[in-house]
C-alpha cells in the first residue's frame, strides 16, 4: 500500500476577507492580497488566523517626531526581513520594527533607548490578535527628547491605531486527508466530496490490493471530523482513511 500525502509546507490555505473596519483611519499604499503562497502553514498550529489583507500605513506626529507606521502581510522570517528593506528610509532618525509569525517573533529599536521602540511594537501586534504581520516605524526626529516613557507610548500607539485601522482577512488550514476505497464506492465518494467543497483529488491505482485506490485530497481543518463520518455512513464504516 503506498499513501501518498503531500508535505506540510505544500499544504494550502483559504483566506476569507474580512469586512474593512469602518473608515479606515490609515492610508493604504501598494495593495498586496495575501494569498496562500505568503502564508507557510507549518509555522502555526494549524486552524485559522487573522492577518492583514495588504500593506498599510500611517503617520502621526508626536511633539514635532513624525512616526511612520507600515505594517503588511508577512509568511516567515526571511519575507519579513524582506519587508523591512522595501519600506524603511536610510534618511530616518530610526526604523524599528517587529513581526510574528505564530509563536516566533522579534523586534529591534534601532538605536532608540532599550525597550522603548520594538517592544511596545510588538505588544501592540500581540494585542492586536492579528498574526503573520511586521510592522516598521520609521521615525524622524523633530527636535524635542520624549523620554523613554514617551518614546514608548508614541510607538505603541502609533503601532495599535495602525492595526485597529487595518482591513483584515481571516486565513483557514486545509488538512491532507487520504481513503483507501474500492472501486465500486468512487461515485459515493466522489459526491461526499463534491459536496464538502474539498481541493487537490489525486488517485493511486498502485495499492497492492486488487480493485482498490487511494484518493488524496485536502480539506478544511474544521471539516475533517464530519466528512470523515459522512464517507463512512455512506461507504463503508471500516474503509481505511488516513489523515495529518
Amino acid at each position: 500500500m503506498r499513501i501518498i500525502i503531500p508535505p506540510p509546507s505544500s499544504w494550502p490555505l483559504r483566506a476569507t476577507i474580512n469586512p474593512s473596519p469602518s473608515p479606515l483611519i490609515a492610508s493604504v499604499s501598494s495593495p498586496r492580497t495575501v494569498t496562500s503562497a505568503m502564508i507557510n502553514s507549518s509555522t502555526g498550529s494549524g486552524g485559522t488566523f487573522t492577518t492583514l489583507k495588504e500593506k498599510v500605513v500611517l503617520e502621526r506626529e508626536v511633539k514635532k517626531s513624525k512616526f511612520i507606521a507600515i505594517a503588511g502581510p508577512i509568511s516567515d522570517e526571511q519575507s519579513a526581513l524582506s519587508f523591512l528593506s522595501q519600506v524603511k528610509d536610510p534618511r530616518a532618525t530610526h526604523n524599528c520594527w517587529a513581526y510574528k509569525v505564530g509563536g516566533q517573533f522579534r523586534s529591534n529599536d534601532d538605536g532608540e533607548p532599550s525597550g522603548t521602540a520594538g517592544k511596545p511594537i510588538y505588544s501592540a501586534i500581540e494585542s492586536s490578535g492579528i498574526d503573520r504581520v511586521m510592522v516598521v516605524v520609521i521615525r524622524y526626529f523633530g527636535g524635542i527628547k520624549l523620554g523613554t516613557g514617551g518614546l514608548v507610548r508614541a510607538y505603541g500607539g502609533v503601532v495599535a491605531e495602525c492595526l485597529r485601522s487595518s482591513p483584515t482577512c481571516i486565513v483557514k488550514s486545509r488538512v491532507p486527508m487520504g481513503i483507501e476505497i474500492s472501486y465500486d464506492l468512487l461515485g459515493v465518494l466522489y459526491h461526499q466530496l463534491q459536496s464538502f467543497q474539498v481541493e487537490d483529488i489525486k488517485q493511486d491505482y498502485d495499492t497492492g490490493k486488487d480493485s482498490t485506490t487511494m484518493v488524496t485530497f485536502r480539506v478544511d481543518y474544521d471539516k475533517v471530523d464530519d466528512l470523515e463520518e459522512a464517507i463512512r455512513a455512506n461507504c463503508a464504516r471500516d474503509i481505511s482513511i488516513y489523515k495529518r
